[in-house]
């Protein structure tokens, strides 16, 4: 059975090395603007790109970069020059929205697969068949293809590649085309800079014309009404909070994978996120890893990702489109909280030599934490004056008697925000977590 590639989020290069060590077969991350996640682009420089991207070689692995923002005119010389840098690292691929830019990289860069950004909105045999025609090699989907319409899009164009999404961020509106964030904030989704405002908390009514009341929409007030029979109408909402309209729970399609799997018509699972934690990074690949092996294995045991999954933030989760059609779910939206909550809390995450670790929730001598590693197996029991390995209920935990830091100092206890890093007594695999238990 062939297995799909994983591809995991490259938010910087820590992330980068997190999602490739816990299971991912290839990342995808950017440089600059032009890359349609501006924060996560700010994280990488031209410098630690291209290490990055020698790093995930020396791994076997693979690295596309992303250039599928939406250029101005003004911009297409600052846009060729940013092409032929990119195309110097030699990449794996590009992951491009627009046809002019695919144009575009064709000519300046020809030996650089181009990966059709989601951004396109690709839905169909029609469009596919034109990007194919244009020299792209694999269509990242919208989110709203059904499983059934890829099957269509691989049966006319076997030799096109086709990725979709399994976890993540939910855009409210069709495959992120949105403009609400511009409108209130002057950020602009579809060039990377999305204030996420369909997290916002609303108040929304609608209302009779002859009414004299106004309504309140996001602390601004104008008039509006129902067209249909001109009542005033008021969404369920919380008090002193409103309500979250707009707001879509997070992709999660763990329970899916032998459904898809067995299609056989996917090439790449793609998860989202990154601007997301490198906490984030490490679990997504680790679950969707052990998914994937389990299901070759005949061992896929839906409960095992989902726990696992569980312990992310998240805003609910739903399964998204790729099953059913979006007019026949009702399950999309979370209307009662944008916050998004995990069940677990990350105490620490353990540094690339595994000798030291960055506090990232309150840790205290003699409170265990959980230990999470994408090589758990290879974890010994041991104990010493700083502290002790010890395995309970199938699980691995790490107990600290001192809290002493590199620079040899130490602590009654260690915080969040202190970003001087503390021994361990024993040596971990590189970048494992400490967490507990919300």
């Amino acid at each position: 059975m062939r297995i799909p590639e994983l591809l995991s989020p490259a938010g910087n290069l820590k992330k980068l090395k997190i999602a490739l060590e816990y299971g991912a077969d290839a990342v995808y991350g950017g440089v600059s603007h032009f890359s349609l996640r501006n924060r996560s682009g700010k994280e990488f420089d031209f410098d630690s790109f291209q290490e990055g991207v020698e790093y995930t070689h020396q791994k076997g692995k693979k690295i596309y970069v992303t250039i599928n923002g939406f250029p101005f005119n003004s911009q297409l010389k600052l846009l060729e020059s940013h092409i032929e840098k990119m195309a110097s690292l030699n990449p794996d691929g590009f992951i491009i929205a627009t046809p002019g830019v695919v144009k575009l990289s064709r000519q300046i860069a020809p030996q650089i697969p181009i990966h059709l950004s989601t951004q396109a909105n690709v839905l169909n045999v029609l469009d596919a068949q034109v990007f194919y025609e244009l020299g792209v090699k694999r269509i990242v989907a919208a989110r709203e293809l059904s499983l059934k319409d890829a099957i269509e899009i691989k049966k006319a164009l076997p030799d096109l590649e086709l990725e979709i999404f399994i976890h993540g961020s939910m855009c409210f509106a069709f495959s992120g085309r949105c403009l609400i964030s511009a409108l209130q904030n002057g950020r602009v989704p579809n060039r990377g800079s999305c204030a996420n405002d369909c997290r916002f908390d609303y108040e929304y009514y609608v209302r009779d014309e002859e009414s004299d009341k106004l309504v309140r929409f996001n602390g601004k007030e104008f008039y509006a009404k129902n067209p249909d029979n001109g009542v005033m109408m008021r969404l369920e909402e919380q008090e002193g909070v409103g309500t979250h309209i707009f707001n879509a729970k997070d992709l999660n399609l763990s329970a899916h994978i032998p459904t898809i799997l067995q299609s056989g018509v996917i090439d790449s699972l793609k998860i989202e996120g990154r601007t997301k934690s490198s906490y984030y990074a490490g679990i997504t690949a680790l679950a969707y890893r052990r998914a994937l092996e389990d299901y070759v294995k005949g061992d896929f045991v839906e409960s095992r990702y989902v726990r696992e999954l569980d312990t992310l933030k998240n805003r609910g989760f739903s399964d998204g489109y790729i099953i059913h059609r979006p007019y026949e779910k009702l399950n999309t939206q979370n209307h009662l909280t944008a916050i998004s909550e995990g069940s677990y809390q990350v105490n620490a995450e353990v540094s690339e030599d595994g000798k030291s670790a960055l506090c990232r929730h309150t840790i205290r001598p003699n409170e265990p934490k959980e230990i999470v590693s994408a090589h758990w197996d290879s974890i010994p029991s041991g104990k010493n004056e700083m502290g002790e390995i010890f395995e309970k209920n199938g699980k691995k935990y790490l107990q600290l008697f001192k809290i002493l830091l590199v620079n040899g100092k130490e602590l009654e206890s260690i915080h969040s925000g202190n970003e001087n890093a503390f021994l361990l007594p024993f040596a971990l695999p590189p970048f494992s977590f400490l967490r507990q238990k919300i």
